[in-house]
């Protein structure tokens, strides 16, 4: 989106060098990479560097309402609230498919948000060793507010360890070493001490919380949550010594369970903003619009893209007995502006990525997390056996 830059890197590109890129991480962090990194940055312009930043204060108005708690009491379904909630959301992340508006220049439409971590330290890493393989000018930066890399660092630090020892926090999660941004968990390892510990390896002594490693036991007083109940509904049988919802135990949560459900699908219809389409929750329609082709139908609790239909019609809509567990969006048409190697252009998505210290007012941006699709959605369904698609990080300009 930067021409020069883009005439720039594609002229340096080739599939071997990239794949030399791709090398290096497994060398340095063997068997860790389980997702597809695309081959390219993307370079993002400060006209549309500007409406991403003005569309998150947008969003971010509505979150920081003092009855924005009140107003999503519902999103977190039944049996799985978990106690001690604090104030507001530690992490936030800010999906925008890029798009072209009226007038033909780019802007950002909102996909999606959550209240829960990203790949916070993976992003850092991947901007680095763009740079490493790859002619990437400095006049361009993944971090946000002037940050330095040890900055950005830093602040991590003293989000999720705070004043504890690190083996004190643990990154939790449900099989950490299968998942795959297991990556992310490894640099947090080496970047802030922090181990990645399964949930069946938590263990209770009265109110206190521990893991056992190399024969000692470790105390556990934060935990740096990772882990979603969709992960656990699917396991019911799993031998647990602790659950999220136990109430009596002596842990900080960083990132408290409870934010990934109010900050998510369930807050679309809360939002208004010119880079926010129309969101609706599907119990609430006493008639459905009468472009329903323009629609995408989501669930309010998945992950990962699950369940959502792009082409619905109304009979198919009359057929949810669960009306309340959906919503309706409108659509978004994302445009192709990054170009490939091949000379065909390639749709992408930001995530902008915040975090929101105890004292702060509102969230701070630090870093971002970009996408590359040549499919009709950005998830991997869609982009299999097809080349400049999956993860990557934006490139701002200054």
């Amino acid at each position: 989106m930067i021409p020069e830059f883009r005439q720039t890197y594609n002229a340096a590109f080739t599939p071997q060098r990239f794949q030399e890129l791709i090398d290096s991480v497994d060398q340095e962090l063997p068997g860790q990479l389980d997702f597809r990194v695309a081959e390219t940055p993307i370079f993002v312009p400060t006209v549309l560097r500007d409406k991403l930043l003005q569309a998150g204060e947008d969003i971010i108005d509505v979150l920081v309402a003092p009855d924005f708690k009140e107003r999503t009491e519902a999103a977190v379904p039944p049996g799985q609230r978990v106690p001690h909630e604090d104030a507001h959301t530690q992490f936030l992340a800010i999906d925008f498919a890029v798009c072209r508006d009226a007038q033909g220049e780019l802007e950002p439409q909102l996909i999606e948000l959550q209240g829960f971590p990203s790949l916070y330290v993976f992003q850092d890493y991947l901007a680095h060793t763009f740079r490493k393989f790859f002619p990437v000018p400095d006049s361009v930066t993944h971090l946000f507010g002037g940050l330095s890399s040890a900055d950005y660092l830093a602040a991590l630090r003293e989000l999720i360890v705070g004043d504890e020892n690190p083996e004190n926090v643990v990154l939790l999660e449900l099989f950490p070493d299968k998942q795959k941004t297991r990556i992310d968990f490894a640099l947090t390892k080496r970047e802030l001490g922090v181990e990645a510990v399964c949930i069946t390896d938590v263990r209770k002594d009265g109110r206190q919380l521990y893991y056992e490693k190399d024969g000692r036991r470790i105390d556990i007083k934060r935990i740096y949550n990772r882990l979603i109940f969709d992960e656990l509904l699917r396991y019911p049988d799993l031998p647990l010594d602790f659950r999220l919802t136990d109430e009596d135990v002596d842990v900080t949560w960083v990132g408290h369970p409870n934010w990934f459900f109010r900050i998510s699908k369930y807050t679309l219809p809360l939002l208004h903003s010119p880079f926010v389409p129309p969101s609706y929750y599907l119990h609430e329609l006493t008639a459905y619009p009468t472009d329903l082709e323009n629609y995408v139908l989501k669930p309010l609790f998945s992950f990962a893209g699950a369940g959502v239909k792009l082409d619905v019609t109304p009979a198919e809509l009359d057929a949810i007995e669960d009306k309340h567990n959906y919503l309706l969006q409108r659509k978004v048409a994302y445009e192709p502006v990054v170009l490939a190697d091949d000379g065909e252009l390639v749709k992408c998505e930001i995530r902008l990525l915040y975090v929101w210290p105890e004292n702060a007012p509102r969230p701070v941006l630090l870093t971002n997390l970009a996408r590359l699709s040549r499919g009709a959605m950005i998830g991997v369904d869609f982009n299999k056996n097809k080349d400049w698609v999956g993860g990557t990080v934006g490139l701002f300009a200054q």
